[in-house]
């Protein structure tokens, strides 16, 4: 889960690694993240209805297939079998909660989601999943299979509901809240450590822009926008939280947030630092993805240390209770 600028648009829109979700109200409650003792009676599982934007045609998934076809695009095949599963538990609880806050949503026209991978979680179609993995389908794709039916109907709830099964690649160091993210707090999608991204690939990445791409980028956002002659002055990051995700950057006249500044650069995360090198300013992020909820990589070197999908889920997702129906 893979240009906007306010929060609520940004809360909408995920990274290229995590979905859009509606935050509903829901008050604080101290539990433990543990298997529930009153797991529903076995019974067939049923079928999301998914809305394909490429014809407008509404198709009928099985939910089995939908988070197999959910971890295959979220996910590499090559991580440990316990992360998959943990991926698999947050996509089908995204999922759930999905069906539950789509309701009277008119462009999807009856449909639970859709494929848009830009509005909702990711989703590959077997044919999409075998050109995807090539010569390693007969590897990945059983393994991926495995680890999606140990774990098949069983979610994350708070408060007898599914979860906002929020995920990303990698955080800074630490994951970040919702609170700082989408400016609604969430009691179970708070900051918690997650040092082992530190180690991920890709973890620091640079890139450079010149005072006239900065100026174009930012003008497409606000055109009230005025630069100082001198482009040493133009601009700073003000705040940060702990985390490191910048809470207020100003560019220009304009003082924005760091998720603003991502998506209007591209940037890999709102973690951020920026120095001016001879005609381009730098800009070095740290992680990739909005930072909130399940760290991937972090849940994948959990899962080398030998946790399992529910160690994993507990320390991301602090309160929440694993559940199983469909």
């Amino acid at each position: 889960m893979k240009t906007f600028f306010p929060m609520l648009i940004a809360f909408i829109v995920v990274f290229t690694l995590v979905p859009s979700v509606i935050l509903l109200p829901i008050a604080q409650k101290s539990v433990s993240a543990e298997q529930s003792a009153d797991n529903a009676e076995a019974q067939d599982p049923p079928a999301y209805r998914v809305l394909d934007v490429s014809t407008g045609q509404v198709i009928t998934v099985p939910v089995r297939d939908y988070v197999i076809g959910a971890v295959c695009a979220e996910m590499p095949a090559t991580f440990e079998e316990e992360a998959l599963k943990a991926q698999a538990v947050a996509s089908y609880t995204y999922a759930q909660r999905q069906c539950l806050s789509s309701r009277g949503d008119a462009s999807l026209c009856g449909a639970d989601f859709s494929n848009d991978s830009a509005r909702f979680q990711a989703y590959y179609t077997l044919s999409q999943i075998r050109t995807f993995y090539g010569d390693g389908f007969d590897i990945y794709y059983p393994k991926v299979e495995a680890a999606v039916d140990a774990v098949l109907g069983t979610y994350l709830s708070y408060e007898d509901q599914p979860i906002i099964a929020a995920f990303h690649s990698m955080s800074a160091g630490q994951t970040e809240s919702a609170q700082t993210v989408w400016g609604s707090e969430v009691p179970y999608l708070i900051s918690v450590p997650s040092e082992s991204d530190e180690a991920a690939p890709r973890y620091l990445e640079s890139v450079g822009f010149t005072a006239e791409e900065l100026c174009k980028a930012f003008s497409s956002y606000d055109a009230s926008i005025r630069f100082d002659s001198d482009d040493d002055n133009w601009i700073a990051v003000e705040s940060a939280t702990e985390s490191g995700t910048v809470t207020a950057f100003r560019i220009g006249t304009l003082t924005l947030d760091g998720q603003s500044v991502r998506a209007a650069l591209g940037l890999r995360s709102a973690a951020f630092t920026v120095k001016q090198e001879g005609e381009k300013f730098i800009f070095s992020t740290r992680g990739f993805g909005h930072g909130v909820g399940m760290s991937q990589y972090g849940a994948n070197e959990m899962a080398a240390a030998g946790h399992s999908f529910s160690d994993i889920l507990a320390h991301y997702y602090p309160g929440t209770i694993l559940k199983s129906g469909f």
